[in-house]
């Protein structure tokens, strides 16, 4: 995927539902930012679903996917959170989260039945959500003299960073986000138009 600060995520939650030999399978997904947010929703859906057998999830954090956990939650090992997580990494997405709740039926699936039904589920889920890219970004605060305002404001004006933040007084500070990739050339212009520049990321 190039550059490298670009990543893919869902952009709203989704839901997808699936019947497998009278088991009801339930599939949501979830855009999430921090372990808390995966939790407080995990809470949630086992309130709503007190009665489901299991509730099984996998998610992926960062714009590597490089945190991640899969979850059985009692089904036999590697038959539930394996193959959700599965479906994140085949899609390469990450900063979400994948639950699958099911109610049993009566009849058992066996480990492939279960396997491929927590898979479909988690496909299904993925396949009604919305999957968008994002920039990896980096947060600049420049500091600045009131007099050097409009060789700065040039230099914001033609690299596009987004104004997150602004002060302007005897000293001027701007807190700006750009894209990873470009925030090094954005860096150096500020500080040749008389900036000095501190890097929140």
């Amino acid at each position: 995927m190039e550059p490298g600060d670009l990543y893919r995520t869902v952009e709203a939650p989704a839901e997808a539902a699936l019947r497998e030999r009278s088991s009801k399978f339930l599939a949501y997904i979830y855009p999430v930012q921090s372990e808390e947010e995966i939790r407080e929703i995990l809470d949630s859906l086992r309130k709503r679903y007190f009665d489901a057998t299991h509730h099984c999830y996998a998610w992926r954090l960062g714009p590597r996917g490089e945190r991640f956990r899969a979850n059985d939650d009692g089904e036999p090992s590697g038959t539930a959170g394996k193959p959700i997580l599965g479906q994140l990494l085949s899609n390469d997405i990450t900063d979400c989260l994948t639950v699958v709740v099911r109610y049993f039926g009566g009849t058992k699936l066996g480990v492939p039945g279960l396997i491929a039904a927590y898979r479909e589920s988690a496909a299904e889920a993925i396949a009604a959500a919305r999957v968008v890219e994002r920039t990896v970004d980096r947060t600049l605060t420049v500091d600045f003299p009131y007099v050097a305002m409009n060789d700065i404001m040039r230099v914001v004006k033609e690299e596009q960073p987004r104004i997150a933040g602004q002060a302007f007084d005897n000293l001027c500070t701007l807190r700006l986000v750009i894209r990873e990739s470009r925030a090094e050339l954005l860096a150096e212009k500020l500080r040749k138009a008389g900036g000095s520049i501190a890097d929140e990321s």
